[in-house]
């Protein structure tokens, strides 16, 4: 297949017609002679009319507003309502990102993931949205698809190429958005005990997260889409906002499916932790004596660099940043989102909650590790005395892999399958909306196979789009990425992600614990690698 196939409409993927799954969501074949061409697409919102740019049967609007700045008096304030405007705003090149420090192209998965580069600039008027979109007949009611970036609560934006909705919205016949909002210090400073003004100071990227979706809400059939359909998924910190979403009285009605990949997250931040965070940011800043406009008049970049500061430990260890993060603040974020079991709030929305095999690779790079060197890194979690038992149940498993590998395996069962585990559990155990598992386990071709399966590995072929560094475009990726994306459609447009395409997927019950393995042969199995679940299960957390 060449590279021209991949990216251009094929058939073989447009005849995605038939009916998916018993819910009856069709994937339609894009009829481009349907709608009169109109390469500058117009379409009116609640705020002013948009111009777009359409190609290839996809209309597109990027850089669109959905709240005010976050600048000045509304540095660390719940998010404003987005300007309106008369005459027509151009929505062709991509908003500004949430300032951030960058990551550097110098760890090779950085540039992987195209994590590194966020087109668009940098600025603190970055509530804004991208939309990609088939139609834009208000009678069309697409299921909408509201794509969550990654990075943490730290870094990234809905700009990054790996995010690019246009192949998803092509293929799935759907709406998709990307958003930008406030990150680190921007969006998560916990002010509260300086003022009531400040009560949402340690909230307001998640605030930010939820302004998009009253946007959404407000003015998605003018773009083709069903605000009443409508997708909030993303992967790490994407997974890890969706979490906290379910947890929000604001987010009540905005959004009916979510999706949870490899970002389970049980707890948020205690006021009095982040409190104590904010007094040693403002110490680094040098305020003996807090002063609210003094931190609102700092450019913000001086903001940002005491920010750094506070995250050098963790980046120079290879992990993402975890100073600021949200925090509970008893109105917009009132408890924590899985802890101690699954907000009621949500239990009509049904989840899917999933993980890729070896999460943890993205943050090592000592691929040279041996044999001896594994025990060594297993034995200094689970002690000298049942180091080698724990390494030849990971060796039993799989006896082929690199060092490196399991070591990252290893790793990810403890950081990021066990609290995933543990949110789809509390979700089933709810006995409300049902909760659906699945497990990346198709290996990425990057640099030999050296990462296994990494973080993100199922992130392009989520969105139908298998052209990053992580992928390749051979029959297995292609079949995998229909898979992968008709799962998100179908979700999106039924709250089954069953469809034609995949083998049957019951959902995830507590008893049988089915899940769907995407792999070189894609199918359902009932709690893999049970035994590692059992043995993370019983391990103490470890010391911090």
């Amino acid at each position: 297949m060449s590279h021209a196939d991949v990216m251009q409409p094929s058939r073989r993927r447009l005849i995605a017609g038939a009916a998916i799954g018993a819910g009856g969501l069709i994937v339609r074949p894009l009829a481009f002679a349907a709608e009169p061409p109109r390469l500058f697409p117009v379409v009116e919102t609640a705020q002013g009319k948009v111009r777009g740019m359409s190609a290839g049967g996809v209309h597109m609007f990027k850089g669109v507003r959905y709240g005010g700045s976050t600048a000045g008096r509304n540095r660390f304030m719940p998010p404003t309502p987005p300007p309106t405007w008369a005459g027509v705003r151009d929505a062709y090149a991509y908003g500004q990102v949430a300032p951030q420090m960058p990551n550097s192209r110098a760890v090779a998965y950085s540039g992987l993931i195209m994590f590194d580069i966020q087109p668009g600039g940098m600025g603190e008027d970055c509530l804004v949205l991208n939309l990609w979109t088939p139609t834009l007949d208000r009678a069309a009611r697409r299921p909408v698809l509201v794509h969550i970036h990654g990075g943490g609560f730290y870094g990234g934006s809905g700009n990054s190429p790996g995010y690019d909705g246009e192949e998803l919205a092509r293929f799935g016949d759907c709406v998709v958005l990307t958003i930008n909002h406030r990150l680190g210090a921007f969006g998560y400073l916990n002010l509260a005990d300086k003022g009531p003004e400040l009560k949402h100071s340690g909230a307001a990227g998640m605030m930010d997260v939820v302004a998009a979706l009253r946007w959404v809400r407000e003015n998605i059939e003018g773009f083709g889409g069903d605000p009443g359909r409508v997708l909030v998924f993303g992967q790490s910190g994407g997974g890890a906002k969706t979490s906290v979403l379910m947890s929000m009285p604001s987010a009540k009605g905005l959004f009916h499916r979510a999706g949870v990949m490899s970002g389970g997250h049980l707890r948020l931040e205690t006021p009095e932790s982040a409190q104590r965070t904010a007094a040693t940011y403002l110490k680094a800043f040098g305020m003996e004596r807090f002063e609210l406009k003094a931190l609102q008049d700092a450019p913000y970049e001086q903001i940002l660099t005491v920010q750094a500061g506070l995250e050098a430990a963790d980046r120079a260890k290879g992990e993402a940043p975890r100073s600021f993060a949200p925090s509970i603040d008893g109105d917009a974020l009132p408890r924590h989102p899985f802890d101690p079991d699954a907000p009621a709030i949500s239990a009509d929305v049904p989840m899917i909650v999933s993980n890729v095999l070896d999460e943890r690779a993205y943050r090592m790079a000592n691929f040279d590790l041996d044999e001896a060197g594994l025990r060594k890194f297993i034995a200094r979690r689970v002690g000298e005395a049942r180091a080698d038992q724990v390494l030849a149940m990971y060796r039993k498993d799989d006896s082929g892999s690199t060092p490196f590998v399991i070591q990252a395996r290893f790793d990810t069962d403890e950081v990021f399958r066990k609290p995933s585990l543990i949110e789809t559990m509390l979700k089933a155990q709810q006995g409300a909306a049902p909760v659906w598992s699945y497990l990346y386990r198709l290996k990425s071709p990057a640099y030999g196979g050296r990462y296994g399966v990494p973080h993100g590995s199922d992130v392009g072929p989520g969105l139908h789009d298998v052209r990053g560094g992580l992928n390749e475009t051979n029959a297995d990726a292609l079949r995998v990425a229909d898979q992968l994306a008709s799962v998100w459609v179908g979700f999106a447009a039924t709250g089954d992600p069953d469809n034609k395409f995949i083998p049957h997927w019951p959902a995830y019950r507590v008893a049988e614990r089915a899940t769907m393995v995407f792999d070189h042969e894609t199918r359902v199995e009932n709690d893999p690698r049970g035994e590692f679940r059992r043995f993370w299960e019983q391990e103490p957390p470890r010391a911090a």
